[in-house]
Order: structure tokens, then sequence, then C-alpha cells
């Protein structure tokens, strides 16, 4: 049994709306009890896996919310806790670390293979925060005096104070298991050195899916080089986890956490580093209100060279455990002879110059070292192309710096024209959602579509069909985690109930092929793929969620763009690897996996959802059928 449990910090806003529900083609959305709606200070509602035999949760007391700057990309990623109170949120999880819950109790362990769990006792439920991950700041919150009203809420529990105490999982104190022997690599793992994606691995799954995946452990692993420093960038951090994933001999390295927190939240960071010496802080500048500091990359000093990653995960146990997340892991960059020209070691992808603009653009003193690690190194065998989002307002060529105008402009310089290419769909799967508006011409289908239809310099505008992979209901409530993974999936009702049309797009989550269909996706991923679905025009995997606030969005009749978050991702195009389209790789775990087919992380085509289909939802009831542990879902 593991000794230590993942921490989840959550600062998160919530506008729960009371007794709101809403019917659609998708089925009908009820929330029940709620907090009042505040516009400055918004309250935290939370959502508790519940035993299904009693279907009468416990009410936990909330903890109390505090000032935050980001309602839209909560931190999502939820896993087990330091606050006892298990807030999760979309990615922002910053709640107070004092006002802490009752575990969820269990009897028994519960089956890590999906197996439903026949014995649960009584708990105090799983406390998720609510959030309205939506990056429209000037969107206003309903009154719930306009809304429909039920029952009042059952009064609350009595709140227990619990200091010190590093709280469970919301599956509870035995739902981590230590990982079989085999699980973490002896020698270099068998990778596909020919795009350098991979997937993380998932425990519980055959041993045949892990092949080529990695875990941080693997990441960090003497094998890889022998490490002098690293900054880690990040929107989520377990600080004692993060530092039990470094081998022991590299334990005491220092250590940079690059991070979004302010205030309270950042004090909580910081005093989770006490015990680490080693471990110092870079705070990232978010001036845009409902910005977050989203993007996911490790910068690694090794005696040997320089290696860069750029991942989905956030910095704790439960994103390396049970779900689908991806990473792009660079070569080992050696160091540049010494007087070399500035421009040395430059790739063709510029991939140099970009990651360097990136890093600038924090105006850090403590980033400047490693800016000037980089400068001294040969990145040149990089094929990748760096897709960046940093806050502010650009205007004139700055517009193509950041978000998808930025991926826009690679498109359009470095793909051709396909024949026939307006019935080539493009594909975006993510694990949140930001609200676009009341129709899809507001941004959707708009100037997002018009950068995911570029292909080359054509004046030819396409309409191609787009299809967004995002779980259904069902998808969460029968995956390895049960309910509890849709809190790293922060839809929430206030943004659904708003985007109904959206919802035509969404297809299932179904990743059979790469034996992930139960590890509910933190991943994100965007491409084209050909009618046949058997060719890849482009590939990008990002930290950016479907969201405004992560893209960018338009502003002032199209001579401004608006970024309110950092996020960052790899965009992967045939030319730079000497080809004309990706073929998709049907079996990436088997012995063929060297091939040149690309392993798209889920099945091609996707599922279109059925009729009866709904996409998740995280902040209102799901009681009628339990889950893979035999817990139901309810926001309390």
């Amino acid at each position: 049994m593991r000794k230590h449990f993942d921490n989840i910090m959550t600062c998160i806003p919530s506008d729960v709306v009371e007794g709101m529900s809403q019917d659609s083609q998708h089925g009908k959305w009820t929330v029940s009890d709620s907090d009042d709606d505040d516009e400055a200070l918004p309250s935290s509602g939370t959502p508790a896996v519940s035993n299904p035999s009693s279907r009468q949760p416990l009410t936990p007391p909330r903890p109390k919310p505090e000032p935050v700057e980001v309602p839209v990309e909560v931190k999502p990623e939820p896993a087990n806790t330091s606050v006892s109170s298990l807030a999760i949120g979309s990615e922002a999880r910053q709640l107070a670390a004092k006002n802490q819950l009752n575990p969820v109790k269990y009897e028994t362990s519960p089956s890590l293979a999906g197996k439903r769990k026949k014995e649960v006792s009584d708990g105090s439920g799983w406390a998720l925060s609510d959030s309205d991950d939506d990056d429209d700041g000037d969107v206003k919150r309903k009154s719930v005096s306009n809304l429909p009203k039920k029952a009042p809420p059952s009064p609350k529990a009595k709140k227990v104070k619990v200091e010190d105490e590093r709280p469970p999982s919301p599956h509870g104190r035995l739902y981590y298991i230590d990982e079989p022997e085999d699980f973490f690599e002896s020698s270099v793992p068998r990778l596909n050195d020919t795009f350098r994606f991979y997937l993380n691995k998932v425990t519980g799954l055959d041993r045949k899916y892990n092949t080529g995946a990695l875990h941080i452990k693997d990441i960090l692993s003497p094998l890889f080089g022998t490490l002098k420093e690293s900054v880690q960038f990040n929107y989520c951090f377990d600080i004692a986890w993060m530092v039990q994933q470094y081998p022991s001999e590299f334990r005491d390295r220092p250590v940079l956490i690059v991070h979004g927190d302010k205030r309270e939240a950042k004090a909580r960071l910081v005093k989770q580093a006490q015990p680490f010496p080693h471990v110092r802080f870079c705070q990232a500048k978010l001036d845009i209100a409902f910005g977050t500091h989203h993007t996911k990359m490790m910068l690694l000093w090794y005696e040997e060279g320089f290696r860069v990653i750029i991942l989905t995960s956030n910095l704790i146990r439960a994103d390396w455990y049970q779900k689908t997340q991806g990473m792009w892991m660079s070569p080992l960059f050696p160091r540049l002879p010494e007087g070399s020209s500035a421009s040395a070691g430059e790739s063709p992808t510029f991939f140099k110059r970009d990651l360097l603009e990136y890093l600038a653009s924090y105006r850090a003193p403590e980033l400047e070292p490693w800016i000037q690690q980089i400068k001294e190194h040969d990145l040149s065998e990089t094929r990748v192309y760096l897709v960046g989002s940093t806050p502010g307002r650009y205007v004139g060529p700055d517009m193509e710096r950041w978000g998808h105008l930025r991926l826009r402009k690679l498109l359009y310089d470095h793909t051709d024209p396909i024949p026939g290419e307006e019935k080539w769909p493009v594909i975006g799967q993510f694990s949140s959602i930001g609200s676009m508006g009341l129709d899809k011409t507001k941004w959707l289908a708009g100037e997002f579509q018009r950068t995911m239809t570029t292909l080359g310099r054509s004046s030819h505008r396409s309409n191609p069909p787009m299809h967004l992979l995002y779980p259904s209901v069902d998808d969460v409530r029968t995956s390895l985690e049960g309910y509890p993974a849709g809190g790293s999936l922060p839809y929430s009702i206030q943004t659904a109930q708003k985007q109904l049309w959206l919802h035509s797009y969404f297809h299932r989550w179904k990743a059979n092929t790469t034996g992930r269909s139960h590890a509910m996706p933190h991943i994100k991923t965007y491409m084209r793929a050909s009618p046949d679905f058997s060719q890849l025009a482009w590939f990008l995997v990002t930290s950016a969620n479907l969201s405004k606030a992560a893209w960018g969005a338009l502003e002032k009749n199209n001579t401004q763009v608006m970024v309110r978050s950092y996020e960052l991702g790899v965009l992967f195009v045939p030319s730079a690897f000497n080809m004309e389209t990706f073929p998709v790789h049907k079996n990436p775990f088997l012995a063929s996996s060297s091939s040149a087919g690309f392993p798209v992380p889920f099945d091609l085509p996707p599922t279109c959802y059925s009729a009866k289909d709904q996409p998740w939802i995280w902040n209102i009831p799901y009681s009628q059928a339990p889950d893979t542990h035999g817990n139901i879902w309810v926001p309390s």
C-alpha cells in the first residue's frame, strides 16, 4: 500500500445553479441543491461519490472558497488529494487544505480491472468542486432567482477539522496499489523514434498495451541521462509525490516549478515544498482574468545534454494512474561546440527559436539560465513545430505567434492542399470544454474551424465534417476509475445548457486499438483525417482544451486576438518527415510498432453519440446506475 496519496488542491470558481434542469436529445440533466450564485466569490459545490444501496449520500461540508482568477480550465485533473474535501475541478484545484472531509470508506479494496464492487460501506462521499470552465469573462451568470426551485438541501454535516492528514483517493484508502515490479522499465524501453509520441502507462491493462508507453518514473530514469537539474511547468502539483518520482540518485537535484498560482494557492504550494529545499518556484504572470498556467512541460538538463518533454499530465498521481495521457519526448540534444554562432543548433522546424520565444514570454528571471542553456545546445534533430499560447492581446504580425492563429500559420506554410479535402474531417479530442457562444458561428464553426481546415496556400475554404471526441456518461461510468474519472472532465451544466448545439458534434471515447477505452482521456489531440481514416494530413498533441481561453479569440473586427492562458503542444506535419501524409498505425502495440504509421491514441473512425448517449456533465447527479466500483455520483 502506498503511504503517500496524491495531492489535489483546488482553486475552482463555481456557479452551481439551484434546481436547474435541461432537456435535450441526449437526455435530461438535473442539478440538485446548490450554493448561492456570487459573481465575486463563487461558492464551491461538491458532487460526491456515494454508496448506491442508500441512494442518499451524506452531504459533506463545503470548503470555504477563496478569490480565484480562473473559472475556465479549472484545474480539472482530479486525483487523491491533500485536501480531504477532495475538491476537484477542471484543471484548477487549489481549494483550501484546511477544511477537510471524511474519505469514502470501503470494506475492501475496489477492483482495478473495472469490475463492480459488491460491498461498499457508507461514506461521506467525494467532494467535487463545481466550476463554470467558461472562458468568457464577459458572460453573465444566470441568477438563481429566475430558475425553477427544488426542495431545500438536507442539513449540512458538521465540519471536521483535520489539519495534516494526507487524504485518500476518491475511492478510499485502498484504491491505489503498487504497480507490478515489471511496470517500470529496467532497460531503455522500445520507443518509436520516428515520431517520439507516446502514451502514458495505465495500471490495470494487459502488459502488451503498456509496451512502448511511459510512466513519469521512466521519463526521469537514469537510462535517459544523468540528470543535473530540471524544470517542471504544470498546472497542478503534488510536490511530495513529484519528488518521489525522481530516481533516488537524482532526488536532491535542483527542480524549478513553473506555476500560475496566486495568493493562498501559492502559499499552499510553497508549503508543500518546505521539506524539499532543492525545489524552487517561478510564478507565471496571469494578467488577464480567467487565464491559467496550463502548460505541461519538462526541461531536463543532463551531464550528457538536454531534453524537452511536452505532455498532458499534471504532476499528481491520479494523472499517471488510470487516465489516457500523451507526450512528446525530444531526442537528447548535445551541447554545441564552444564559439558556435547564435543560429547554430536550429532545426528545420525552428523549434529552438520558438521554444526560446515561448520561455521569454514569461519575463521571468528564474528562466534566464535555462534560456541560456538552450542556446548552447543543438536542437537540430527536432522534427515537430511548437504551438504555444501565452496570455495577452496581440495585433498585426504578433497575432500569428500564439494560439489557433499560430496553428493556422503553420498549416498554411507547411502543409499542401489535398484533392477532395472537403471530405477530410477534422477531429478534435479534449477533456474540458469552455463556452463558445449561443451558436456555432460565434467561434467554433467560425475562426476555429477556419484554422483547423487550413491546408497549404489554397484559397479554397472547405467545410468538412468536424468530429469532436468527448466521453459520454456511460464512458465515464464504465471506466477503470468509475464516476470519479469525471472529475477530470469538467464540462459544467452552466456551460452545456447554453450550447446544446455543440452536442451534435460529439463522439464517444473508444480506444480499443490502444487498450484504453476504459482509461478516460486527459490527453488533448487534434488532427485532419482522410475520408476512410487511413491517413492523416497533420496531428497535434497539446495541453489546450476546447476553449477560447486556451486557443484565443478574435476581437475588434478580427484585428486583434486575445489569449487568456498558457498552453503548449507540438504539431506533426508530414513534410517534416519527408512524407505526403501520415498513414494511421492500426496496431501501435504490436511488434511492427516501429513502422512509419502514426500511433493515433483512439479508434478511427470515431463513434457518433447515439440518441441515448449524453455528454458527461460533471456537476449533476448520476444515480440511476452504479459505476465499476459500485458508486453513484451526486452533487450535494
